[in-house]
């Protein structure tokens, strides 16, 4: 069981808020080398160093450039998970990761492929019934290299935010409450709210993190359910690369040299509670068809007890 891999009586959850601090001190590390470039045409303009808000920290730089350097600091945050999960929980990355013996690449791909024809194939629709919203935003170099920065960065910055939330959190707060229904309220309520300061939200209200709590449920369904992380790995993956080669807009929290841009004033309407009402469950049904799925339930709601494996270790702490 997915969840229950990371619960040991000596795992106290003061640990687990000692290894988040050590990975966002190294992931605030890897973001130097997005301030000295910020400092360096600053510098070449002879300006100070400007105050920056999220919108146009993401526009300061050439676009390519800037994808980059933000997600450096996503390599270092890997670095960071792999450091605590190896030296302060004394657990394996697979453990984190899987229930399974190994990562099961195909329900990552399968994932990851479903999500991306759906982007495509809503992204076109839109773009034929109302033309005027978008404008041609392709330049085929800046493009191409916006396609190898993405396609190397992106899976790692998706990547590093489940296993914090989904793989690493989701077993914390497991251990702390020993049930499953409240770390999958905690991570994914924390999901959504660490995306509070996307221009998104600036731009269209608080009602935006309705589609970023509700997004952080689904994706902490789909990991309870599968007993691992492989589906929302690949559905991570894909909504914010596909997202990224696809459209930009001016206010949204990714500037890209994408093919199209978005021109239109955004509201915040139906179609941010559209996926998290209609869309994410059909998601759902067909995973849980594709996977069979049962117990939904035990698996979601149900208490976590502790296994053969774990009495040893609270019998062998007990004797120390």
């Amino acid at each position: 069981m997915f969840i229950e891999q990371g619960i040991k009586p000596e795992m106290k959850f003061w640990k687990y808020i000692v290894g988040s601090f050590v990975i966002f001190f190294l992931s605030s590390f890897g973001q130097i080398p997005l301030m000295i470039g910020i400092f360096a045409k600053s510098f070449s303009n002879g300006k100070g160093m400007p105050q920056l808000d999220e919108k146009s920290l993401m526009t300061y730089l050439e676009p390519n450039w800037t994808l980059f350097l933000i997600m450096l600091s996503f390599i270092f945050a890997m670095l960071g998970i792999y450091i605590v999960v190896k030296n302060i929980h004394k657990q394996t990355m697979l453990s984190i990761t899987t229930s399974r013996a190994k990562v099961d690449w195909s329900r990552i791909f399968f994932s990851f492929t479903i999500w991306s024809l759906f982007t495509v194939i809503s992204t076109t629709i839109l773009f034929y019934i109302s033309p005027e919203s978008f404008v041609m935003n392709f330049k085929l170099v800046p493009f191409l290299i916006l396609v190898v920065i993405g396609t190397l960065m992106i899976p790692i910055q998706t990547s590093c935010e489940e296993y914090v939330f989904r793989g690493y959190l989701m077993q914390g707060f497991g251990n702390l409450a020993r049930n499953k229904w409240f770390p999958l309220v905690m991570t994914s309520s924390i999901f959504g709210l660490m995306h509070i300061a996307n221009p998104e939200v600036t731009k269209m209200g608080y009602i935006v993190l309705v589609y970023y709590i509700g997004t952080g449920f689904f994706l902490g369904i789909l990991t309870l359910m599968d007993e691992g992380m492989e589906l929302s790995l690949g559905f991570h993956a894909a909504n914010n690369l596909i997202g990224a080669l696809l459209v930009t807009a001016d206010w949204s929290v990714f500037q890209t040299h994408s093919i199209l841009k978005d021109i239109s004033d955004p509201s915040a309407g139906f179609d941010v509670i559209l996926p998290v009402l209609i869309i994410y469950p059909i998601l759902l049904f067909i995973f849980a068809k594709k996977y069979n799925w049962i117990n939904w339930k035990e698996k979601l709601t149900g208490k976590i007890y502790l296994t053969n494996s774990n009495l040893i270790n609270e019998k062998h702490v007990t004797n120390d």
